[in-house]
């Protein structure tokens, strides 16, 4: 049992913190490419766009969000044990707490961000 996982809630925190970073960081650069393609060269722009809208661009983006609203809600958490240190007896359910939080914001927003990739329409309509 040389490789048995031995680590609890803080340790996934910390990893999963550290990989949602990491692909934030990766949609940054991959955004500072695009918005640069923009002013170069507009056909293939519009063809990055049009792979965006795509079901598997889609599934991207959901990705992504889920990793910036896990960083964000895991960053709550951090903060938290970091101004009232009594708190970190409580890390397990400030842990679970934050995955409930990040199910009941990030359902709408699948359901927002995926609904179109199934022919379906959006839950939610923003402006006309």
């Amino acid at each position: 049992m040389l490789f048995r996982y031995r680590g609890s809630e803080g340790m996934l925190a910390w990893a999963f913190h550290r990989i949602s970073g990491v692909a934030i960081w990766a949609f940054i650069l991959l955004h500072v490419l695009d918005i640069w393609l923009a002013n170069v060269n507009a056909k293939l722009y519009n063809d990055l766009l049009g792979l965006y809208g795509s079901p598997g661009g889609r599934v991207l983006e959901t990705a992504l969000g889920a990793a910036v609203l896990y960083h964000a809600l895991n960053g709550v958490r951090i903060i938290i044990m970091d101004f009232w240190p009594a708190m970190t007896r409580y890390h397990k359910q400030l842990w679970y707490a934050n995955w409930a939080l990040f199910v009941i914001v990030g359902i709408p927003f699948v359901l927002q961000i995926m609904a179109p990739a199934f022919g379906l329409r959006a839950p939610f309509s923003f402006g006309g």
